[in-house]
């Protein structure tokens, strides 16, 4: 364990990467977890056994990955390229490119296809079972408003968060155009969105220690629901210290969430009931990702500096693994006064 660090931050994983930590993401079929770096690596771990099962170095810093299968995922990054992982053979094919940094890529299995942000303003789908050649595997290309900085998606629908604050809501099956522009009800600059595993909208961070919790229906009795709260902040000396919200995770059973900032938190909340569950110890750098397991009895936690504050010397980057407890996520019932006599 790092010095300092209580065992309730959870097992620290052996052999972490070296440099950021640019995302985690668990495995739909198994413990595994997959690991992004600015070091130019993508490692596969399992997490539940703290073994490291596969590595794979880029060319560039490597910006985010996620599953495909348990045998397989994929990777894009700062070379502008996007990859295929084939974790048992350690082989790597090269799907296609984009024109600058590719930001973040998602797997849809509903659609069978990948889908991917970069900064040169457009999103591609790919068909990853052609990874022979760009002009069989690229299914589309989209034009966005700006840089895509995150994605998210359930079912058929795809969240796309841009610099600018635009929102762009498409469903998978017609990709001609977004079926809804929106615009951040945030101020600053979006960090992430991920949607409600029931399907019906989703929750946007930004760098001003605030989260948004918004629906995809647009009748007035679904948008009245919508709000905003503040988060990942402090009081010192009569001032507010405001941190960025790097990172959302979705509970998969309970819909219950997980937000970690840059002031080194993950705080876990129960959007419907506008209540916060509970707050984990303090980790020793800020939260830069996080990722339920499957059945929801893991949590990872990516503790690693996001030079928010430039460069500076700091605690290790690491991943820390903590086994959660039903009373940190699921929703408490609301207690009604007894009816009067």
């Amino acid at each position: 364990m790092t010095s300092g660090i209580s065992p309730a931050s959870g097992r620290e994983l052996s052999n972490p990467p070296s440099d950021g930590i640019s995302n985690i993401r668990f495995s739909n079929h198994s413990d595994h977890l997959l690991v992004s770096s600015w070091d130019k690596g993508v490692r596969l771990y399992d997490a539940s056994a703290n073994v490291l099962r596969g590595e794979f170095m880029h060319g560039g810093p490597v910006l985010d990955c996620c599953f495909h299968d348990d045998s397989s995922g994929f990777s894009v990054g700062a070379d502008n390229t996007v990859r295929r992982l084939v974790f048992n053979y350690n082989k790597e094919d090269i799907l296609g490119r984009h024109d600058a940094p590719v930001r973040c890529v998602e797997y849809s299995y509903a659609a069978g296809q990948l889908i991917t942000g970069s900064w040169d303003r457009t999103l591609k789908c790919w068909d990853p079972r052609g990874a022979s050649g760009q002009e069989r595997t690229v299914v589309g290309t989209y034009p966005q408003p700006e840089r895509v900085y995150s994605l998210s998606l359930v079912g058929n629908r795809l969240v796309v968060a841009t610099a600018g604050r635009h929102v762009n809501v498409y469903d998978l099956r017609n990709m001609s155009q977004p079926e809804q522009r929106r615009e951040s009800s945030l101020k600053y600059q979006t960090r992430c969105v991920r949607c409600y595993p029931n399907g019906t909208g989703y929750a946007l961070s930004s760098v001003e220690g605030r989260v948004a919790m918004e629906f995809f229906d647009l009748s007035e009795a679904s948008q009245v629901k919508k709000y905003a709260f503040k988060c990942h902040r402090k009081s010192e000396v009569g001032r507010d210290i405001v941190y960025p919200v790097n990172a959302i995770a979705f509970h998969p059973i309970y819909g219950t969430f997980a937000s970690g900032g840059c002031d080194g938190y993950v705080n876990v909340w129960d959007g419907n009931n506008k209540k916060r569950l509970y707050q984990y110890s303090k980790y020793p750098n800020s939260i830069a990702a996080l990722s339920f397991s499957r059945d929801g009895h893991l949590l990872a936690v990516a503790s690693s500096y996001t030079f928010e504050e430039g460069d500076k010397p700091h605690e290790p980057d690491a991943i820390y693994v903590r086994t959660v407890n039903e009373v940190e996520v699921k929703p408490k019932p609301k207690v009604y006064p007894n009816p009067p006599a």
